[in-house]
């Protein structure tokens, strides 16, 4: 017989990475508010290329841009706490990071379309972010060797 302090509350490396993503990306959106980590934050617009706020200088931002990386932080906190919430978080937000980048490619920087409002640089931290996290969703979540689903 087990009791509720028998169950192992260890996390997985997989959540652990799942976790770790969240933490980021809540930290990322938090610190696009702050004044002095945020250049030109005067000029932050709510939406769209205009937005002349640039996190640490280099990635264009504006209120939109880090109220999705404060719910992506959330998403990942929340999903962290299964291997499988885990696993989804990390593939499906990878390939939500891929769509990102090649939408950025996609339309001009100065177009009405770049609502978000992105730029080369976060153009290509989309396509790391895509592809690092599809590899640790893909590396972490396998089953160990000699371990099959039945």
């Amino acid at each position: 017989m087990t009791t509720p302090t028998d169950r192992p509350t260890a996390r997985t490396p997989l959540q652990q990475a799942a976790l770790l993503a969240g933490v980021v990306f809540l930290l990322v959106g938090v610190l696009g508010f702050v004044p002095g980590i945020t250049t030109g934050y005067g000029s932050m617009e709510f939406a769209g290329h205009d937005s002349g706020a640039e996190l640490l200088g280099l990635f264009q931002v504006s209120v939109l841009h880090n109220l999705v990386h404060l719910a992506y932080g959330l998403a990942g906190l929340v999903l962290a706490r299964t291997a499988a919430g885990a696993y989804s978080y990390l593939l499906a937000g990878g390939a939500v990071y891929l769509v990102l980048w090649v939408y950025g490619l996609s339309v001009g920087h100065d177009s009405g379309a770049n609502f978000v409002p992105l730029n080369s640089a976060d153009d290509w931290l989309h396509f790391a972010l895509g592809v690092g996290m599809i590899a640790l969703a893909l590396a972490l979540g396998r089953r160990p060797a000699g371990r099959h689903a039945r």
